[in-house]
């Protein structure tokens, strides 16, 4: 089920794109705009809104980790912006001073490319904002940009109806011809990739002026070739389909439409799931978060709505958005209470209140004010209470430390369903994620182990093909509804 939970009027003109990191939102608009919101509560930051382009904005994205968001204009200019300041950090001037359409960050922020109205596309290595190589398609304008998750390759679309696979060299791999009757309108890769044997899969959709969104398979033989099947046309919209994305697991799929719809499909078994109608003129952006359960829609209206895909109440006045995955608050809360959360849920004032209850109530101040809640008090070491906290005395820190360990080993509870047990240290995951072998791990688990051993799958002990780790959203959702129902 899904539920609107905030609608945000804050452009004047039609909305152009949206995109999420982790803690932040952002999206741009032809009043020449991006703004910029906290996804806690979908606050406006206060350097918003973003000023620097002459003209429309019909693009932005983030880097991995959200510290950079890049935008593209008409003004033929695409910005890389600096998300602790809103500040520029660099101009970066598209070849031949076409409006740029398009801009796509690789999944690993090395690389940035742009397309233009002239068919035009500029590869920039992102790092040091310095172009690296140019090409063109002639007689077309470039409309679509996504990169594949591996990174090593983009995938573009174009009025002219083509979809074309590059590698980093700018060499054209394939060419799916007509993959879009009157022309492709967005493009993207799922997050995860498929081996098998000697061949890897990516798995992408893409949507047209011909009212269909399609999903294809994009394969690699083991020459090193590239082919396109179409394995799925959806027809659930019945006017030309301006945008689409996956969500994070790659499970879901989201469009948007000229006929003022938005449609969730599940992306595997392409079947239709909801059918979503508030917006009142053309749904021209969609993108799901990569860390909550929520799905965002901009659209020709000027308005953005925030939709929440769990059970829930509408509430459409304005910007009031209920708490997403807050816990009530701690204050006053008993410990039978506090009992049933994991140690990593706990609040700041859950640990406080545990620090009283363990005769340690002196150090509450010092906690409060280094900001400390359940997964900070976890990752507490004896260096780290000297060092950061300042707990001068041995036996205090010492004592401390054991009572820590007390709550690990008390944390670890039967009765957990295996599939919500991380593969190596067989504790209920927090943030899992999907790695290029197929399984889902603890994040921190698989990223000390990637680092430690030569990049092998735990579970296989086969090379994995690449580290990037997807977070896998319906898995954190379904170890959520089993925390709160025990």
């Amino acid at each position: 089920m899904t539920s609107l939970i905030c609608t945000l009027q804050d452009h004047r003109d039609d909305v152009n794109w949206c995109a999420f990191s982790g803690k932040l939102f952002a999206t741009c608009s032809g009043d020449k705009t991006l703004r910029i919101y906290n996804t806690h509560d979908f606050s406006e930051l206060p350097f918003s809104p973003l000023t620097g382009h002459g003209y429309t904005v019909h693009c932005c994205c983030f880097t991995s980790c959200g510290q950079f968001l890049a935008s593209c204009s008409t003004d033929a200019t695409t910005l890389v912006w600096s998300m602790s300041t809103g500040e520029i950090e660099a101009v970066l001037e598209h070849p031949g001073r076409s409006p740029v359409r398009i801009c796509a960050l690789s999944p690993d922020s090395a690389h940035l490319v742009s397309g233009a109205s002239d068919g035009s596309l500029a590869l920039w290595d992102f790092p040091s904002k310095q172009l690296l190589r140019s090409g063109a398609v002639s007689d077309t304008t470039m409309v679509a940009c996504c990169f594949s998750p591996c990174s090593q390759l983009f995938m573009t679309g174009s009025t002219y109806g083509d979809l074309r696979l590059w590698d980093l060299d700018m060499n054209q791999l394939h060419a799916e011809k007509n993959a879009h009757d009157l022309g492709v309108t967005c493009c993207t890769f799922a997050p995860s990739i498929l081996s098998g044997g000697q061949s890897v899969q990516f798995c992408l959709a893409s949507c047209g002026q011909d009212s269909h969104l399609k999903i294809w398979a994009v394969n690699k033989s083991g020459c090193g070739g590239y082919k396109m099947q179409l394995l799925h046309t959806l027809t659930g919209q019945s006017a030309p389909v301006l945008c689409c994305a996956f969500s994070s697991d790659g499970q879901l799929l989201v469009s948007g439409s000229v006929d003022k719809t938005v449609v969730i499909y599940d992306a595997r078994n392409a079947m239709l799931l909801y059918t979503l109608n508030q917006h009142e003129r053309l749904v021209t952006a969609c993108c799901f978060s990569p860390t909550s359960p929520l799905i965002a829609t901009g659209s020709m209206d000027k308005t953005v709505n925030i939709w929440r895909l769990e059970d829930g109440c509408s509430d459409r006045g304005g910007k009031s958005l209920p708490e997403l995955s807050a816990l009530p608050s701690s204050e006053g809360r008993t410990s039978a209470g506090r009992s049933r959360l994991l140690v990593s849920d706990w609040s700041e004032g859950d640990v406080s209140a545990w620090l009283v209850e363990e005769g340690l109530e002196g150090l509450v101040d010092r906690f409060r004010a280094n900001n400390i809640d359940g997964t900070e008090l976890l990752s507490l070491t004896k260096e780290t209470l000297a060092s950061e906290l300042h707990i001068e005395s041995l036996g205090l820190r010492s004592k401390l430390q054991r009572k820590v360990e007390e709550l690990k080993s008390d944390s670890v509870c039967s009765g957990i369903p295996d599939e919500f047990l991380c593969p190596i240290t067989r504790e209920l995951m927090r943030e899992p994620v999907i790695a290029a072998d197929g399984y889902s791990y603890e994040r921190e688990a698989i990223e000390s182990w990637i680092n430690t051993k030569n990049r092998s799958s735990p579970m296989t002990n086969l090379p994995l093909l690449t580290t990037l780790l997807t977070p896998n959203h319906t898995l954190k959702m379904a170890i959520g509804r089993w925390q709160t129902s025990r």
